[in-house]
């Protein structure tokens, strides 16, 4: 599980993009978002990269406390629908 806190935005997310392309390469995992406290649209294509590594990995990636401000920008965007489930976390 990786576990994610703090800022997640422009200024943030290429010190983390590393550690969940690791974790993807080992298969499935989960991002826990609970500790975020603030984000914006990188930290929207933050996750769909993962999704992306991980996919190519042949696993899968499910988060745990997906912010509401990140579920409002993924609305926003359309892409609401391409985020993993929480609820696919707790098969992982």
């Amino acid at each position: 599980m990786l576990r994610l806190d703090g800022a997640l935005t422009m200024d943030t997310v290429a010190a983390r993009l590393a550690d969940g392309r690791a974790l993807a390469g080992q298969g499935g995992f989960v991002v826990d978002f609970s500790g975020v406290t603030e984000c914006d649209s990188a930290a929207l294509a933050l996750l769909f990269d993962w999704m992306r590594a991980s996919r190519k990995a042949g696993g899968s990636l499910a988060v745990r406390g997906l912010p509401a401000g990140l579920r409002s920008l993924a609305q926003l965007y359309g892409v609401d629908e391409l985020l993993p489930r929480e609820e696919a976390a707790e098969s992982i």
